[in-house]
């Protein structure tokens, strides 16, 4: 078992930035792949980022490459995604994601556990 509690969420300006966290739960947070997730209302779970058990690879969406910035720090138990040039776009709640599969995927039908989200609005 795994328990993900985001935090960091808020509002901010366009352009602005905010790094959002993700503590876990488990001592074997470090054998989990990690993902960023964002929803709207009224939409899908929209994928983000990704990132291996190693920190060693990350993938990311079209939409926030370049952008955003996932990254772990297993002695923490915490996963990161620092979001630079924020848009009005990337308003949503957003969540983060473990899966103990070892491929990175970008479908939220792998992942096995969910924080409860966190609140990004990015005013205009």
């Amino acid at each position: 078992q795994v328990q993900l509690v985001e935090s960091g969420g808020g509002l901010v300006q366009a352009g602005g930035s905010l790094r959002l966290s993700c503590a876990a739960s488990g001592r074997t947070f470090s054998s989990y792949a990690m993902g960023w997730f964002r929803q709207t209302p009224g939409k899908d779970r929209e994928f983000v980022a990704a990132i291996s058990w190693s920190g060693g690879s990350t993938d990311y969406a079209d939409s926030v490459k370049g952008r955003f910035t996932i990254s772990r720090d297993n002695a923490k138990n915490t996963v990161y995604v620092q979001m630079n040039s924020l848009q009005p776009e990337d308003t949503a709640v957003y969540y983060c994601a473990a899966t103990s599969r070892t491929i990175l995927r970008r479908s939220p039908l792998r992942y096995d556990y969910w924080g409860q989200g966190t609140q990004v609005t990015v005013s205009s």
